[in-house]
């Protein structure tokens, strides 16, 4: 990635997201950190983010719940579900929502830069694959326009 990355962390407890903001800082990613569900969609209609981090429990909604309001509105963004509350109906509901990723807390740090460094080049590569598709489809219409010119042409 050409750009530095920028991330979203979303968790309700202030040392958690402060933490985590520093860590990623020191890694060279942009972040923002807020603590409610409504924070993060407003943030997010402001600003493209390549990775969300969303706690399962936030102050004014389920993290499962701000996965389908952020799934139609930033498409891209990978989203990470965490929390220090697993249950398999989260983690469930989680992957139901499309969820890209999910981590435990208390964080294992290298794991947690590892998992996010895995979803930035899903993304990169998602984008690439797009990109190629749009490139094929262009290129076919124009030989389809160019074969139905070139047939008109000869009647």
């Amino acid at each position: 990635m050409s750009e530095r990355a920028r991330i979203l962390v979303v968790d309700d407890d202030e040392g958690i997201r402060r933490t985590l903001a520093a860590i990623l800082e020191d890694e060279g990613y942009v972040v923002d950190a807020v603590e409610s569900g409504r924070e993060a969609i407003e943030r997010s209609d402001r600003r493209i983010y390549n990775v969300a981090l969303i706690d399962v429990r936030l102050l004014d909604m389920e993290g499962t719940e701000l996965l389908t309001k952020m799934k139609d509105r930033v498409p891209r963004t990978r989203k990470i579900i965490i929390t220090g509350y697993p249950t398999v109906q989260n983690a469930m509901e989680a992957v139901n929502k499309n969820a890209d990723a999910y981590l435990l807390k208390p964080f294992d740090i290298a794991k947690v830069l590892f998992v996010i460094k895995d979803q930035l080049r899903k993304q990169e590569e998602e984008g690439r694959f797009n990109q190629e598709r749009v490139t094929a489809f262009i290129e076919t219409s124009v030989r389809e326009l160019e074969t139905k010119t070139a047939g008109s042409k000869l009647k």
